[in-house]
């Protein structure tokens, strides 16, 4: 599927300093057992280039982070939560990275989400994905978290980084304090 580049750009507008960049708003969600569950995706100009993330992506000006969080949550999973569903935001990351032949800038807030067993069940049932988002992401898949630090030790790409140490601390309870990273 030939994406355009007017797609792939359509959600970013350049910085002062001309870096491309964006708001996004992600979710972290677990299933009773604390699985976690994430999405491999890959850089559109450079297949060999993957990593695992977690659910999300670019919200626009008419939303809020959380708004945003809860349309990526139901487009990429087909679940449909409401915002008290919603703990956070529980960390907020300011990432610096190489997609789509360029430096890229992204401010991104992390939620939380618990979902019941039935909810878990269903996730992947439905998705709403846009063209690019067909084009790049590859797997879907629930992580215990030491399977998931195992793959992370030996060299599996993971974001936002630390993640399984992240997860680890919210599947106890979040602890209500915003953690802030930035990742160059």
């Amino acid at each position: 599927m030939g994406i355009d580049r007017a797609t792939i750009e359509a959600e970013w507008t350049p910085g002062a300093d001309g870096i491309l960049e964006r708001e996004a708003a992600r979710v972290v969600i677990f299933r009773p057992d604390g699985a976690t569950y994430l999405i491999k995706g890959h850089d559109i100009d450079d297949k060999v280039h993957a990593w695992w993330f977690t659910v999300g992506g670019g919200y626009n000006a008419s939303e809020s982070a959380r708004e945003g969080a809860l349309r990526e949550l139901a487009e990429e999973t087909g679940l449909a939560l409401t915002s008290d569903r919603l703990e956070g935001p529980v960390l907020e990351r300011y990432a610096t990275f190489h997609f789509a032949l360029e430096t890229r800038r992204q401010h991104e807030f992390f939620f939380l989400a618990c979902l019941t067993r039935e909810e878990a069940m269903r996730v992947g049932e439905h998705r709403d994905l846009t063209d690019l988002e067909k084009a790049v992401l590859d797997e879907y898949r629930w992580w215990h978290l030491d399977e998931l630090e195992k793959e992370e030790s030996s060299g599996e790409l993971i974001y936002p980084a630390g993640f399984v140490a992240k997860a680890r601390a919210w599947r106890e309870g979040w602890d209500g304090n915003l953690e802030v990273v930035v990742e160059e």
